[in-house]
């Protein structure tokens, strides 16, 4: 029976830190040992494996992937895994396969039989509802919100009526640039004594994470959290 590689996942920093501080020292050995990834950006990928010191970052072969990758390529990512060595496959920030592309290609590891392994590493949305003091028994993230405002706060009040009807906390994301948009049609749609969760740059040094009731929020200037990654969570 043929022998298939094994496909790592890799947990990358959430922004610019000492990679020790956020990544525990088997994952830094484990990544030393392989040559071949899978990851969505070429630039932030080397930048990483440099930061985790592999010796020699030119043999790294590296795939690249995208959330409009067609089935074919997708497929031919898997190559070196069934030819029996081992990949590590990375997001750009967090854990891979968590809001990512990389899902796909786990999918299919499977499927082919292929050994799926999880390491330990940071994930903003991991974090954010650990650092929520929300539902933790009974939570969903459903990724980003809609764009348009009108739609978006539509999307807004049923979140809250799930977290009202079924007690689970709303957990979301958004592109950094439309943070405050965001965080103006959730003040404006929600209940005031619903519970906000604003969550930037966590791990960083600028780290910023603070809940409290709608009516609260209203009271403050709005967070620093301009072009700043943000998880957004609510409950009442």
């Amino acid at each position: 029976m043929k022998s298939y590689g094994t496909l790592y996942l890799l947990p990358v920093g959430l922004g610019d830190c000492n990679i020790e501080d956020v990544l525990p020292k088997r994952n830094l050995d484990l990544i030393k040992t392989l040559i071949h990834y899978i990851a969505e950006n070429a630039k932030d990928a080397r930048a990483f494996l440099k930061q985790c010191g592999i010796p020699e970052i030119s043999k790294a072969a590296i795939s690249l992937i995208n959330q409009h990758a067609k089935e074919e390529e997708l497929n031919s990512f898997l190559k070196p895994l069934l030819e029996g060595h081992d990949m590590g496959l990375m997001s750009d920030a967090g854990c891979p396969g968590i809001a990512d592309p990389g899902a796909d290609i786990i999918k299919r590891a499977h499927q082919k039989g292929i050994k799926v392994v999880p390491l330990v590493g940071p994930s903003s949305i991991v974090l954010s509802i650990m650092a929520s003091g929300f539902n933790g028994q009974n939570f969903a993230f459903t990724g980003y919100l809609p764009i348009n405002s009108i739609e978006r706060c539509k999307r807004i009040k049923e979140l809250e009526q799930l977290c009202q009807k079924q007690k689970q906390a709303q957990f979301f994301i958004e592109t950094p640039y439309r943070n405050g948009s965001v965080f103006e049609d959730l003040l404006k749609t929600l209940q005031p004594g619903t519970q906000l969760l604003v969550a930037t740059h966590i791990t960083l040094t600028d780290e910023n994470i603070s809940v409290k009731p709608v009516v609260g929020w209203k009271k403050n200037s709005a967070p620093d959290f301009f072009k700043k990654p943000t998880v957004f969570g609510i409950y009442t």
